[in-house]
């Protein structure tokens, strides 16, 4: 980054700081305050609403920890996204889910862009927008991601553009997503999540933690079957207890909302479902009582993804349901999130 630039505390501004350690961007403007954790995946750890003092992002009550801190670490395919796991924004590729083996390539859970650290570059800095661009290299298979997040001055909104590049002459399969998570000091019992009528519910094959589930079979959103014969309304979000549920939902048209009736605040995320086609809804209740979660979990992840289900690259290349990059290709995709003010 430019070491040498112009103090301003007005309009759309940043500046770099550092995060239990690690490097970080901050950007601002009158209604918003964003953190990205360079050191680290690229990660959004605050989304801030000024005005009423309230973060849309969870973070995990471990804390921020930096990836090179591996001390005490079991070094497994699962626990190398979880010992770092504080919660927040991720960027997920090239492996969605459960740890395998793509083609050769040992790819850990949710690996493995999430755990590198970026490259970061002032791209705009004036007080009508402020821009950063974050980039980095996977390891274990030849992709590069460009990611630019963009605030401007007095807008409720944070916009992401990106660029997925295959730098190899051979067709790679990937799982690219996004792994969005809400929990608190926002998300309680009764928020209301809103999506397109006739989006499509897909369960995950099998339960994904203790209690059994919460669907019995999928449908149409938001009233699908429950497992005693009843319906659930998966737009309300459920009482602390429940089971744990992942589900897969398509033709959500790129957008959805998330909404506190009683406070009046919320948040609508967009996006590109021409390339991010699905939509992962991931809910933890707090009934898992082992790890990695312990039962402190009370959250839902809504999360735009290329791919399913979460059993891994090589399960979703075989079932044709991840992309497929071209050799040399290119993808641009674009999500935006911005605050509701009256849900």
């Amino acid at each position: 980054m430019r070491r040498h630039r112009a103090a301003r505390n007005w309009g759309a501004r940043l500046h770099e700081t550092t995060w239990w350690g690690m490097p970080a961007v901050v950007l601002e403007n009158e209604r918003l305050r964003v953190t990205v954790l360079t050191g680290k995946g690229g990660d959004l750890v605050e989304l801030l609403d000024k005005r009423r003092d309230l973060d849309y992002v969870w973070l995990n009550p471990d804390g921020v920890r930096a990836p090179a801190d591996v001390a005490g670490a079991a070094a497994d395919d699962v626990g190398a996204f979880h010992d770092h796991y504080e919660g927040g924004w991720q960027e997920v590729l090239p492996n969605g889910g459960a740890p395998g083996r793509y083609r050769g390539a040992a790819l850990a859970q949710h690996g493995e862009v999430a755990g590198l650290p970026w490259d970061a570059e002032i791209v705009r800095d004036d007080p009508a927008e402020v821009a950063v661009r974050l980039t980095v290299r996977a390891r274990r298979m030849p992709l590069r991601v460009e990611k630019t997040f963009l605030l401007a001055a007095g807008e409720p909104a944070l916009r992401v553009e990106e660029e997925l590049s295959n730098e190899a002459d051979v067709p790679l399969d990937v799982m690219w997503g996004h792994h969005i998570v809400f929990g608190a000091p926002f998300l309680k019992p009764g928020h209301r999540i809103t999506l397109d009528p006739g989006t499509e519910v897909v369960p995950h094959a099998t339960p994904v933690g203790p209690g059994g589930r919460r669907v019995g079979a999928g449908g149409t959103w938001p009233h699908v079957p429950a497992p005693d014969g009843g319906t659930v309304d998966l737009s309300v979000v459920p009482e602390p207890g429940e089971p744990s549920e992942m589900l897969y939902l398509a033709g959500t048209g790129g957008r959805y909302a998330i909404d506190d009736p009683a406070r009046g605040a919320g948040l609508g995320v967009r996006w590109d479902a021409s390339v991010l086609p699905w939509l992962w809804m991931w809910q933890e209740l707090g009934a898992s009582r082992d790890h990695p979660w312990w039962g402190r979990a009370y959250v839902v992840g809504l999360e735009p993804f290329a791919g399913r289900p979460t059993d891994g690259l090589a399960r979703a290349a075989a079932a044709g349901t991840a992309r497929t990059l071209a050799p040399r290709e290119r993808v641009a995709l674009w999500l935006s999130a911005e605050i509701r003010e009256e849900p």
